[in-house]
């Protein structure tokens, strides 16, 4: 016979876990209207795995930059023609001239990402889950270079607050014929540019789900995409599709980034979605993007030479090759964070605004 106190405390333990099971299920339907719950993007970057000193991945240490370069070239100056304007043309045009640098790739095992090729090769990574076949050679190409690392890298710092400030990247996705946050064998998704701010809390630091965000139809058309996927204990996978990604790099540089074959798996939950997109970047859509696009000054500050970078690109990329067989695209993937929002289309707005 079981002693009255454990028999007081196993029952707790399962009135607590099914007070938690009816919560979750409450949580859920209160946001899912009519088979439809949306999210909105509150965090992107390019996924890299990184060991706490890097030695790991990058065991021959991390790229240098534009400074480091142009001291190297330039060791005892000379005319702005010949040094500055110099340099700066081989940033602008990248492979009009063989750089004499070594560059360092990520290296090892281990890489965050998807297998977006149904294949397991040789250059192929395992993620830190198991998964083998990870395909992400974007991250040979970017692990070694401080710009893009976590949490004190240039790019990884600007990028969420281009989230959060930039309604040019406001991300929206929207979930249709939901039956079920955990398992539900057919889904519609659809991804959405979003014209409004997200809802912060008190410090401004922290996005907070339940907000409203009107669809950019006029000027995000072409940002619209659809998507069949599917839910699984929880995580929302879907097929491929080709997506074109907006970002704008600071304030002078909308535009965005041409991702073929793109997939999603995310964690999801009634409050937020969390987890990877991946697919194969355009090389040339994504250097200009992020090559072109940042000024020297603060790519010096993450040690990213866009000279150096570039055609590392072209030698990596692994998808979709052009007419002369020489491929356009490299496997790579973002982790993405995202809260829970309700997505207003045009006719839900009118009709609110009507009833006002």
């Amino acid at each position: 016979m079981k002693h009255p106190s454990k028999v007081w405390v196993s029952r707790v333990l399962l009135v607590s876990i099914a007070v938690s099971a009816a919560a979750a299920t409450a949580g859920a339907e209160g946001v899912i209207n009519n088979r439809t719950i949306g999210y909105a993007l509150t965090s992107a970057r390019w996924a890299i795995h990184q060991t706490a000193d890097g030695k790991s991945e990058c065991p021959d240490g991390f790229n240098e930059g534009p400074r480091e370069q142009f001291k190297a070239l330039f060791p005892n100056g000379g005319s702005v023609e010949k040094t500055q304007l110099a340099y700066e043309s081989m940033v602008r045009y990248p492979l009009d001239k063989p750089l004499k640098f070594a560059y360092r790739e990520a290296k090892g095992p281990t890489a965050l990402g998807l297998n977006l090729d149904g294949k397991i090769g040789p250059a192929d990574f395992t993620s830190p889950d198991g998964e083998r076949g990870v395909d992400n050679q974007l991250f040979r190409a970017i692990g070694c270079t401080r710009l893009f690392r976590t949490p004190d890298g240039t790019y990884a710092h600007f990028t969420n607050m281009w989230v959060k400030e930039f309604g040019f990247n406001r991300i929206l996705m929207e979930l249709t014929d939901v039956d079920s946050l955990t398992d539900d064998d057919d889904v519609n998704v659809t991804l959405y540019r979003g014209r409004d701010r997200l809802m912060q809390d008190a410090t401004g630091a922290n996005i907070m789900p339940g907000g409203s965000n009107r669809i950019d139809t006029r000027f995000g058309a072409r940002f619209i995409h659809h998507m069949k996927g599917k839910i699984k204990n929880g995580v929302l996978t879907t097929e491929p599709a080709d997506v074109y990604w907006p970002w704008a790099v600071f304030f002078r540089r909308p535009g965005g980034y041409e991702m073929r074959g793109l997939r999603l798996s995310l964690k999801l939950t009634p409050d937020q979605a969390e987890g990877l997109a991946g697919g194969y970047a355009d090389v040339d859509s994504w250097a200009s993007q992020l090559v072109r696009s940042w000024s020297t000054h603060h790519s010096s500050y993450g040690g990213l030479s866009q000279p150096s970078l570039y055609p590392q690109l072209r030698k990596l990329a692994d998808g979709y090759p052009d007419e002369s067989g020489r491929n356009t695209a490299i496997s790579s993937a973002l982790t993405l964070s995202m809260v829970q929002v309700f997505i207003q289309h045009e006719s839900d707005t009118t009709l609110a605004a009507a009833k006002r």
